[in-house]
């Protein structure tokens, strides 16, 4: 067991830099638009909730990758895997090309649909449209991270999130305090860092991992295409609760709205690195299917699951602690400040749950029963939207309201995806 829990960490502290690259980006825009007022930080919260729709949507790039990956990789298959990261990156460039002219089109309606109007309206279709332009980038840098993650190389990932990191908070920084370029400078700071990544991802694909990609057919497109029909679906239910959450903010106020921008990107960077531990569970998973070794799998989830809970807890404290000091590193004004300590003390007991819906997140990929997955994320809505809309309607309940919701979402999330992981044991580990 001590052997599995090493080999957990191994895959999952590097796998944690890749995972956390673009809620790190997100991080940083936060902290710097902060400075130019409420008003800035509005409209980033705004667009930054659209993008992360657009983004998610395309997460099957990485997840199905790695899954098909480490399972044709574990079955001798190499010419296989080859093929199917070829599909990805094949499916990556032209997916990232439409996505990104219809965001760039409908970048003021999506605004305002989000409860954005005036000059937030503004600010955020224009942070909106200059990010279309990112899309193509961070969708083939997906496809490189399922490539790496497949191989169970999370070292790749690990350096290439550092780096585009580095590069996007030099390039916003000069851009908006050097430039004086405001919000949209912000916005074309992390364009340049995602293209530096997907660069990057190609760079490393090609050359230097040990099965390159291959040219795909039509069989190996097909299935990436259906199995990102499934998971897309799965994910667009997924991306619509955050949605909804920022759209109840956004009723709640210009101060909520704010505060719960910064609490929400600190509770996104500690949450979504609770994810690196679907890493391990996925890819050791698959691999146990591609081997025919159920047990395998069986005690990968049994180890993920207690050590995805305890990590929870711990971070549920950061979150807390993050309380009494982090938001005045993103805003001056005292009002914000508060609204985000509020939002951070009710987010912090979230996190366990959170850790528990990503591992499962993880074990299902790895089983690659898709369609579980859209079920449970459509299930879960019906947890969230009662307290949701009492939120709305009742602006007494406030951020606290907000964070209840989400809560109960993950808790749900959670239940749903632990019923079909028992079952798949129960039965034997066969798919």
């Amino acid at each position: 067991m001590q052997s599995l829990d090493r080999r957990i960490v191994r895959l999952a502290v590097p796998a944690l830099g890749s995972i956390a690259a673009e809620p790190l980006y997100n991080l940083a825009d936060t902290a710097i638009v902060g400075h130019l007022g409420r008003q800035a930080l509005d409209s980033l919260a705004i667009a930054v909730s659209a993008l992360a729709i657009m983004a998610w949507v395309a997460l099957f790039l990485t997840t199905a990758t790695t899954s098909a990956v480490a399972r044709m990789a574990a079955s001798g298959d190499t010419d296989g895997a080859g093929r199917a990261v070829g599909a990805a990156y094949l499916a990556a460039a032209g997916i990232g090309v439409v996505t990104s002219a219809v965001l760039a089109g409908a970048a003021p309606g999506l605004a305002w649909l989000l409860g954005a109007r005036g000059p937030v309206l503004a600010g955020a279709a224009g942070y909106l449209r200059v990010s279309a332009a990112g899309v193509p980038f961070l969708y083939l840098s997906y496809a490189g991270n399922g490539h790496m993650l497949g191989l169970a190389n999370p070292r790749t990932p690990l350096r290439v999130a550092v780096s585009a990191n580095v590069v996007n908070v030099a390039l916003e920084a000069a851009l908006v305090f050097g430039a004086h370029t405001g919000l949209l400078g912000s916005a074309a700071g992390t364009v340049a860092a995602q293209a530096f990544a997907a660069a990057s991802y190609a760079l490393a694909s090609w050359r230097s991992a040990s099965i390159a990609p291959g040219r795909p057919t039509g069989p190996e497109l097909r299935l990436l295409l259906r199995d990102g029909h499934r998971l897309s679906v799965r994910t667009i239910a997924l991306g619509v609760v955050p949605l909804a959450a920022v759209a109840v903010a956004a009723r709640l106020g210009p101060v909520p709205l704010a505060g719960q921008q910064i609490a929400n990107r600190l509770w996104n960077v500690l949450a979504t690195s609770l994810d690196a531990l679907a890493v391990p569970a996925q890819v050791f998973v698959s691999s146990a299917i591609g081997a025919r070794d159920p047990g395998a799998a069986e005690r990968t989830g049994h180890r993920t699951l207690v050590i995805g809970f305890a990590v929870g807890c711990a971070f549920g404290v950061v979150t807390a602690a993050l309380a009494l000091g982090a938001p005045s590193l993103f805003t001056g004004d005292p009002a914000v400040r508060r609204a985000a300590v509020i939002g951070l003390v009710a987010a912090a007991a979230t996190q366990p749950l959170a850790a528990l819906a990503f591992v499962l997140d993880g074990l299902i990929l790895g089983i690659e029963d898709y369609r579980a997955m859209r079920r449970a994320m459509i299930g879960a809505i019906a947890a969230f939207a009662p307290v949701a809309a009492a939120t709305a309607a009742f602006h007494g309940l406030g951020l606290p309201g907000v964070w209840a919701a989400l809560g109960l979402w993950l808790a749900a999330r959670a239940g749903l995806l632990y019923r079909r992981w028992s079952a798949h044991v129960r039965a034997g580990g066969t798919r």
